[in-house]
């Protein structure tokens, strides 16, 4: 009797195991399985017509020039965006949270709507607000004499146009995270700093920020990963253009595996991008295990 009460617990999570082998552990062999092959549409009605290819598509993605330039597409997302992110709904969340702003209490909803809303929807909205002709931003613009700005349309002024739609995205469910972690933190710590005259900076990186330590390690993971997987704003907004300047790894991945039929070539490309995830956690976690130990 005592060895069936000890199996007990894993039959209550038998079905979340399961549903985690089945569409995500084993999807990973899958898609690794078929980066090692030739892979396209009519291997994919006959699999006899599939070719084991060993590592040539790895050697064909890393030499293509389209995949390099997505990954520094996508670099500069992770650069330009993720701490953008963190800053933002950091500071927006010690406003809320410090009571002496009362408008930012009434708009905390406002914050985090962008969050939940159809990021389709949005991404249309906001591209008729970058249109050269006719987009709000550009009239904005006109109105103090500056010359319209080509926001979807030059290279470099794309990429950061998709920034700032992806972080404006992204703020109110990190500002959520990161107002649930301030109001954990007790009262009396603060009560205790303003009685030996600590001024408000410093109640802010000497109790603030180090009890904030795990909420920012996690807001910084997640966010992190969902920007190396950056998608659906160059998909909709540019389609990767102009000149591939907006292709993310994401989007080159999509591309070849769905609109050129490249299974093999596009499963090798995410699982590298995998790795890429898979190395970038690990790095931070290390670095919190370091920064904790200190």
């Amino acid at each position: 009797m005592k060895s069936i009460g000890n199996k007990i617990p894993y039959l209550f999570i038998a079905p979340a195991l399961t549903l985690l082998i089945l569409f995500s552990l084993l999807p990973i062999f899958i898609a690794l399985f078929i980066s090692f092959t030739d892979m396209d549409l009519a291997g994919l009605a006959n699999w006899s017509q599939i070719h084991f290819i060993g590592l040539e598509n790895y050697h064909d993605i890393i030499g293509d020039p389209i995949f390099r330039k997505s990954i520094f597409n996508t670099l500069f997302y992770v650069i330009f965006g993720v701490p953008f992110v963190i800053i933002l709904s950091l500071g927006i969340a010690l406003l809320i949270n410090s009571g002496k702003y009362r408008i930012f209490e009434i708009f905390r909803a406002i914050f985090y709507m962008p969050s939940i809303t159809n990021v389709v929807a949005v991404a249309v909205v906001w591209s008729y607000l970058f249109n050269p002709q006719i987009g709000l931003f550009n009239y904005i613009l006109s109105l103090i004499h500056i010359d319209p700005v080509p926001w979807l349309t030059d290279p470099t002024v794309a990429k950061i146009s998709l920034i700032i739609l992806a972080v404006w995205r992204a703020i109110g469910l990190n500002m959520i995270i990161f107002l649930a972690a301030l109001q954990g933190i007790p009262k009396t710590y603060y009560e205790a700093a303003q009685l030996d005259g600590a001024s408000t900076w410093k109640q802010l990186t000497k109790i603030t920020i180090p009890l904030l330590s795990f909420a920012i390690f996690f807001v910084s993971i997640t966010t992190m990963i969902g920007w190396l997987q950056f998608f659906e704003e160059p998909f909709i907004m540019t389609e990767g253009g102009p000149l591939d300047s907006t292709t993310s790894v994401a989007l080159f991945i999509y591309r070849n595996g769905f609109q050129y039929s490249k299974f093999g070539y596009a499963a090798a490309g995410s699982f590298l991008l995998f790795i890429a995830i898979i190395l970038v956690t690990l790095i931070q976690f290390k670095i919190q295990k370091k920064s904790a130990n200190n």
